[in-house]
């Protein structure tokens, strides 16, 4: 009597697709920012644009429909020291259902050392009916960077439920935490995530999170901007500014205002 070989089982390949943008920014000696490593791929297609000032500015654009369902995307910038960088994306994200269920990621690490500055500033991610997104923002800040960013999330296109989106942010400067949060919203969220101490019924949420040095010798204040958004000072040369709204469009302007209001000024 013999006995069957062993059948050795092998995992499923992985399934969807994964890009990652790289983008590097130097100062360049004469004032300027030079951007020494600007590379994408797949849908992450980069494109230099005019920056303000000593900025170099850089575009995302989407150039393949994505996040689905089980895509892993990354974004990955570093301002070198005394390195001013704008990063924005030239259209809304949309969070799409794969066809086998699993969930997307999407994840962007900021590196901001000494002297240097980054903006970034995309459009709005939208949750689709039937997707599910992780999405994880990192931010490493030198004692002396400053940092304008500003997320903004759309829960459903117009009339439609959303998808679910899991989505945190975190931000350390000089080795040591500024600020750790994470939110969750859609269909198999905590329950209460829309209730009156969630969301509130609204569909569009966002933060700007500004780090300014000079917050150091003259902090904001706490406050409110409105009936639905608030201003926390953090522990540390920094400021959120948290908001809801009933569609992207006044979240925008919610989020402008604030920008005026707190953003550091642009390099001249």
């Amino acid at each position: 009597m013999t006995s069957a070989p062993p059948v050795e089982v092998t995992a499923p390949p992985a399934t969807g697709l994964r890009a990652t943008a790289r983008i590097h920014a130097a100062a360049d000696g004469r004032g300027g920012t030079a951007l020494p490593l600007l590379a994408g791929e797949g849908p992450l297609a980069l494109r230099r644009t005019r920056g303000a000032g000593p900025e170099a500015g850089v575009m995302l654009v989407g150039a393949m429909t994505a996040p689905l369902g089980g895509d892993h995307l990354t974004v990955e910038a570093t301002a070198g020291p005394g390195a001013h960088l704008a990063l924005a994306s030239a259209a809304a994200t949309l969070a799409l259902p794969g066809r086998r269920g699993e969930p997307a990621r999407y994840d962007v690490r900021l590196t901001v050392e000494e002297g240097a500055s980054v903006r970034w500033l995309p459009e709005p991610l939208v949750s689709v009916r039937g997707s599910d997104l992780r999405v994880h923002t990192r931010v490493q800040l030198a004692p002396s960077a400053r940092l304008l960013l500003r997320e903004e999330q759309v829960l459903g296109r117009c009339g439609e439920a959303p998808g679910l989106l899991r989505s945190r942010l975190t931000a350390t400067r000089g080795g040591r935490p500024l600020l750790d949060q994470e939110l969750t919203c859609g269909p198999g969220a905590p329950g209460g995530w829309d209730g009156p101490a969630g969301l509130a019924g609204h569909r569009a949420l966002g933060q700007l999170l500004v780090v300014d040095p000079a917050f150091e010798q003259a902090p904001p204040a706490a406050g409110v901007l409105g009936e639905f958004a608030a201003v926390t000072p953090l522990a540390g040369p920094a400021v959120l500014v948290t908001a809801l709204a009933p569609d992207a469009l006044r979240l925008r302007e919610l989020l402008d205002g604030a920008a005026r209001t707190y953003g550091p000024p642009r390099q001249a």
